[in-house]
Parts: structure tokens; sequence; C-alpha cells
């Protein structure tokens, strides 16, 4: 009889255990089953949010977009940067700088 009381009490302190397991397990799946929201290719930028995440003003962003070196869309009055364009433009934008 102590052989099956020792089972019952692993199988009772293992429990938890194999809960936290399937749950973990449920979250790799869902990390590994997310669609792409993360792919920043596609996305525009705004000319605000150009120049928030450059840290610089609006005019400096716009600017680059007038000398060429930032190419944008414009869409009415609305200027939208797709996120690769913004990104290799300050690359070149910071090689240039350092080449004075």
């Amino acid at each position: 009889m102590t052989n099956t009381e020792n089972t019952s009490n692993y199988t009772f302190s293992l429990e938890p255990l194999h809960k936290e397991i399937a749950e973990v397990k449920g979250l790799l799946l869902k990390l590994l089953c997310k669609p792409e929201e993360d792919d920043l290719s596609n996305k525009l930028y705004t000319l605000n949010e150009a120049a928030n995440l450059l840290k610089v003003d609006r005019q400096t962003v716009r600017n680059h977009i007038s000398r060429g070196t930032i190419n944008a869309t414009f869409i009415g009055r609305r200027i939208l940067i797709p996120h690769n364009e913004l990104y290799d433009a300050l690359n070149e934008v910071k090689s240039i700088k350092y080449q004075r």
C-alpha cells in the first residue's frame, strides 16, 4: 500500500506542474502562429510620427523629402513615409554627414 500512496502523492504534486507546462505550451503556440503584425515593411508613417521617431522637427523631415533623400507618398495634403524608406534614408544621411 505504501507504493500506491506514494504514486498518488506524486500525481497530485505534479498536477500543478502539468498545468503550467500546458499553459506555457499554449503561449508558445500562440507566438508561433501569430500573424505577421510586427512586420514593419508595409507600415506607413505620417510626418509627425516620422519626426517623433527620428527626434527631429517636422520641418527637418520635410526638408529631406524635398531634397529627395526620403521618398514619400502624398495623398491629398497627407505625407506618408514607408518604414523601409525612412530607415534606409537615415542610414544614407548619417553616412554622408560623417564623410564631410
